[in-house]
């Protein structure tokens, strides 16, 4: 299998800098396997390259295998360019912190029976922390929410390691980089999709419910569950703040899929997506 060129020993005194919950020193992007909090992958973690690789890593993978993939994947050059610019210009007020710079795995118990589907890693947020929806204002009020709806035990995180635990949920993203203006394209998608197949692979046993933040979180939802079999209603369930649709997995298991708009600050800010929007779609669950 092929293996990744980044370097895999101890970073660089001099291009290092403290994590800022461990204060152990890291390079950005952070080599994997040399001691971030919750890094699932190590030196030997083997990596994808292009659209087929990830198909073949996807495959079969156990919840552990499959974080480590994920966070390890090469396959998108153009986001890989870009995550890894970010992760060494950083925006200002990080400047003294090492940023992740790699894909985001899920995030929560693999047999959660609540899965959350976003977008893809914020630039300065997910992509700085390695870890969904933290580290950024849209993070605070998803955590805050599923805080207040018994999902997590805090109801804020800033970095992995600062204590964050998901109780009876799960974080995903259809695509696991940060995207140039977050917007990933058609392909970086459809790459990015047997990520996501194997991920709803492994939490269908234990599902109930599947919330999706915004009309792509929900699109790619429908779509993975369609290549997988599920049964799903025709037409096509539209996506709105508060839309449920019920699926029917191929062992005759009924989930919900219910719409709720992302926590964005473009609607968080705005006033189109409320705290008592949002407790009240978490509270559905």
């Amino acid at each position: 299998m092929p293996t990744d060129p980044l370097p895999t020993g101890p970073p660089d005194p001099g291009d290092a800098l403290p994590h800022p919950v461990t204060g152990a020193p890291f390079a950005s992007p952070v080599p994997p396997g040399t001691g971030w909090p919750d890094d699932p992958a190590g030196p030997g973690t083997p990596v994808a390259h292009d659209a087929d690789e990830v198909a073949r890593l996807a495959s079969g993978a156990d919840p552990d295998e499959l974080a480590a993939r994920i966070s390890v994947c090469r396959a998108c050059e153009r986001l890989v360019a870009w995550r890894e610019q970010v992760a060494t210009q950083k925006r200002a007020a990080f400047a003294d912190q090492p940023y992740w710079g790699r894909p985001v795995p899920a995030l929560g118990p693999a047999d959660a029976p609540v899965l959350v589907v976003g977008l893809a890693p914020a630039a300065h947020g997910a992509n700085r922390t390695g870890r969904n929806f933290t580290g950024d204002r849209s993070g605070d009020w998803l955590y805050a929410a599923l805080h207040r709806g018994g999902f997590a035990t805090q109801a804020g995180s800033t970095h992995a390691g600062d204590g964050l635990e998901l109780v009876g949920a799960r974080i995903v993203a259809p695509v696991r980089c940060a995207p140039p203006q977050n917007k990933p394209t058609t392909a970086e998608k459809a790459t990015c999709a047997p990520w996501l197949d194997r991920d709803l692979a492994i939490s269908e046993p234990h599902l109930r419910s599947i919330m999706c933040l915004g009309s792509i979180g929900w699109d790619a939802t429908v779509a993975a569950v369609r290549h997988a079999g599920w049964q799903v209603p025709r037409p096509k369930p539209r996506f709105g703040h508060g839309a449920r649709a019920t699926l029917v997995t191929p062992t005759g298991r009924q989930v919900d899929l219910v719409g709720c708009y992302h926590v964005s600050q473009q609607n968080t800010f705005t006033g189109r997506l409320t705290e008592a929007m949002l407790d009240e779609v978490v509270a559905s669950l």
